[in-house]
């Protein structure tokens, strides 16, 4: 016990002096499917930027990192507690770190009903292909991972799942994994705050077809299987999302499909995917490494 003690107390008086380097770049990334341009936020790690670019031919992988609803693509540099959590983790694994926009509930879709709505088709092309053509990536699915929380959890499966040819894993923080949002533990304020929004992009709940079944993630457990790509997911037992990422676990499991699952204390909070997006990027790490992608 007493050794333990004082490795921990020395652990804790050296990382305080740790330098991280990495740099935070803010991207224009035009969208010709939605006839507008976005904001990005790229984290380029510290070895990234050293290196001589005229000798470095360097390929880097990718992870591309997803906010919330309600928020903006600067959120993850901006809401966690530790506002250096995606510079340090960018440092720690030599990655580079793409935050695209998605608008307060963009639903990284393309919207059936509202046509300048293709958040899919910006985020899985345009966004990955201005990455590719401005950094040192490695550009390869096997060197592309993909998460985020909520809106983003959701989105990160979501556009794994339907473009296997961009991404070889893909994780989720308290995604809202069934779209329906009366799967949800929520009043019914919140209900009917939320509600004008899907509807935008969705159509009304209950409304023929069902967009919102056809577009949430716990039905794509068949297609999850057939692409055998590497899944991590999480969330917190007091969040409101609890429920569909308990019933997309349960189908994962009857179906014999792999992955990583994990419920913790929290609720869906910025405390919480501060402690959770280090374990996501450590299962994405192992992945590349497995796919000899990682950075040296």
């Amino acid at each position: 016990m007493r050794l333990t003690s004082l490795f921990v107390y020395s652990l804790l008086q050296v990382v305080p002096f740790l330098a991280f380097s990495a740099k935070v770049d803010s991207l224009d990334i035009p969208s010709a499917a939605m006839k507008r341009t976005m904001r990005a936020a790229v984290v380029l790690p510290e070895a990234y930027r050293s290196a001589d670019a005229t000798k470095n031919k360097t390929a880097y992988p990718v992870l591309y990192l997803l906010h919330g609803g309600g928020g903006q693509f600067s959120d993850w540099l901006k809401q966690t507690p530790d506002k250096l959590l995606v510079q340090k983790l960018a440092d720690q694994y030599n990655l580079i770190v793409v935050m695209p926009e998605g608008e307060r509930l963009g639903g990284y879709l393309d919207s059936p009903v509202q046509k300048d709505n293709l958040f899919e088709t910006y985020i899985a092309k345009e966004v990955v292909d201005k990455i590719d053509n401005t950094y040192r990536t490695v550009r390869d699915r096997k060197g592309r991972v993909i998460t985020g929380l909520s809106m983003g959890g959701h989105g990160a499966l979501y556009l794994a799942t339907r473009h296997p040819e961009l991404y070889c894993a893909a994780g989720s923080m308290s995604g809202a994994l069934d779209l329906n949002y009366k799967t949800w533990r929520i009043n019914p304020d919140f209900e009917k705050a939320i509600e004008p929004g899907f509807a935008r992009i969705l159509g009304p709940l209950g409304s023929i077809p069902d967009n919102y079944a056809a577009n949430s993630v716990v039905n794509l457990v068949d297609k999850i299987k057939a692409n055998g790509q590497k899944l991590v997911i999480d969330c917190g037992v007091d969040d409101f999302l609890i429920e569909p990422n308990r019933e997309l676990h349960r189908r994962l499991v009857y179906s014999k499909v792999d992955h990583d699952y994990t419920e913790r204390p929290g609720a869906h909070t910025w405390a919480y995917w501060q402690n959770s997006l280090p374990y996501h990027v450590l299962f994405f790490q192992k992945v590349l490494r497995e796919n000899g992608t990682v950075a040296q």
